[in-house]
């Protein structure tokens, strides 16, 4: 009966591949298609009219927006002893609930960008602005 050989086959070296060069182009910045805008604050008034106050600046500018959705409270809960020392079954607690909408803004132009740089909200609303 006649034997298999057994032939190691050579790899052949790898090429190596220069680095793609990068045209112009593609270095320029695309515009966001979506802007996300998250508004967060104390008192939930202050936080409808400042979002009231996003909207209307969008839809000047004839912009396409979804929302505001509202996001669930975050409440922080704190437990403090009235007392200093003894009394432990004296005790107070407090909580801070932190209010939160979303609005995005579908394919922005760059007038709506900057009129929503120069808005002037009151104080204690935070806002997130996430390009998308």
């Amino acid at each position: 009966m006649p034997t298999a050989t057994k032939e190691k086959k050579k790899k052949a070296p790898a090429a190596t591949k220069a680095p793609a060069k990068r045209s112009k182009k593609a270095a320029a910045v695309a515009a966001p298609s979506r802007l996300r805008i998250k508004v967060r604050a104390y008192e939930h008034k202050v936080l409808d009219a400042s979002v009231r106050q996003i909207l209307d600046v969008a839809l000047r500018y004839d912009a396409k927006v979804a929302g505001p959705i509202p996001l669930p409270t975050e409440i922080k809960k704190y437990t403090v002893n009235r007392s200093t020392f003894i009394y432990k079954n004296a005790r107070e607690q407090f909580e801070m609930r932190v209010h939160k909408r979303i609005i995005d803004i579908l394919d922005p132009s760059p007038k709506v960008i900057e009129a929503l740089t120069n808005l002037s909200l009151p104080s204690g609303v935070t806002i997130d602005v996430k390009m998308m």
